[in-house]
């Protein structure tokens, strides 16, 4: 959560020439803003919505290859899990002071809402994880720009895909 991944996803799709899907803009596009989502129906629900989201993205009938940003809550989903051993995923990994500013300034994050230090800290230390095992390359990206995370990450797929190749 607020680690860069829909600007970091986009970037890398327009680099590689590919189409880039953030999740919870789809939700969006469909549903309406994420936080009255999560105030009249919940967690829960959302979680459900997000579920089906990346469904309809990775369980395509032969999808094409795409830069798919997930909301951070999306990896605890078993189905989404499932999904996601299909592909490659990139673990995009941040310390707190990387994220700090951004979390106490963006009211638009519900499950931040409270407290988002100590939230984004309990978060991560649930997902973080998760996302671990689930993922094929992890990324710090901390003390970077977009531009040269950009190019780390193309490097860091490109060794990835020998590594498959062979």
């Amino acid at each position: 959560m607020a680690v860069g991944k829909s600007v970091i996803g986009a970037e890398l799709a327009r680099v590689l020439g590919l189409s880039f899907v953030d999740s919870d803009h789809k939700i969006v596009a469909k549903h309406g803003p994420i936080p009255r989502i999560f105030a009249a129906k919940g967690e829960h629900h959302f979680r459900q919505l997000e579920a089906k989201a990346i469904a309809d993205v990775l369980d395509a009938p032969a999808p094409a290859p795409v830069v798919l940003s997930l909301g951070g809550g999306a990896v605890l989903d078993s189905g989404t899990q499932q999904l996601l051993a299909r592909t490659t995923v990139v673990f995009l990994r941040a310390e707190l002071d990387t994220v700090r500013e951004r979390i106490t300034r963006n009211t638009g994050r519900p499950l931040l809402a409270a407290d988002p230090v100590a939230t984004w800290e309990r978060l991560a230390a649930v997902r973080g994880p998760v996302y671990a095992r689930l993922a094929d390359i992890t990324l710090d990206v901390g003390n970077s720009n977009v531009p040269q995370l950009v190019e780390r990450l193309i490097h860091l797929l490109e060794t990835e895909s020998r590594k498959e190749n062979s």
